[in-house]
């Protein structure tokens, strides 16, 4: 639970318990990694006794505001389940993108469990042969949000390969063009 709603079950101010757990004095309270998040493990089921992450990811930068809120929305679903997060990785980059650092750092660190809140968020193909692979290592992947339908999956992924394809095209033809103007330019000079 929430240090906020510990403290009001103990009657005291939020602010006295911040102070208390800054001096060690709440034994059972832990912050999470790179939030300001902190709980207070109350008849927690730890899931695992290793190592549990958060992966989250947006595609572009203007949608980088939208990376905070799904952490925020992984980190509520995991307090109420009672898993502790040991680790916090978002990243800005295509799910088509194989070379992405934070995924790749989070994979390396060899998480028993991932948590996501799509499928789509930690890869965008391939989905189904990554979890058989971690779930050989015995690691695991917990999705929020599983889509209930296939024609939604379908859909979805179409409308991932379309873009990321126009992305590519568009960011070809944008190079040339630059390339084009700044050669023109050293000719006239």
């Amino acid at each position: 639970m929430k240090l906020s709603k510990w403290a009001e079950q103990q009657g005291i101010t939020y602010k006295t318990a911040l102070k208390w757990f800054h001096k060690g004095l709440i034994h059972n309270a832990y912050q999470i990694p790179e939030t300001d998040s902190i709980f207070v493990k109350e008849h927690i089921k730890n899931i695992s006794n290793e190592l549990n992450v958060i992966y989250a990811r947006v595609s572009n930068q203007s949608r980088k505001k939208e990376l905070d809120y799904q952490v925020d929305r992984i980190v509520q679903f995991c307090s109420a389940k009672g898993i502790i997060i040991h680790k916090i990785y978002k990243e800005v980059a295509s799910g088509m993108n194989d070379k992405r650092k934070e995924f790749t750092k989070m994979i390396n660190s060899k998480p028993s469990l991932i948590i996501i809140e799509n499928k789509d968020r930690l890869t965008r193909f391939g989905f189904n042969y990554l979890k058989l692979l971690l779930n050989q290592n015995n690691q695991d992947i917990l999705i929020i949000n599983e889509a209930n339908e296939d024609k939604q999956d379908l859909l979805h992924d179409l409308t991932s390969i379309i873009y990321s394809f126009c992305a590519r095209i568009y960011g070809l033809r944008r190079c040339k063009n630059k390339a084009k103007i700044i050669k023109q330019a050293i000719e006239n000079d």
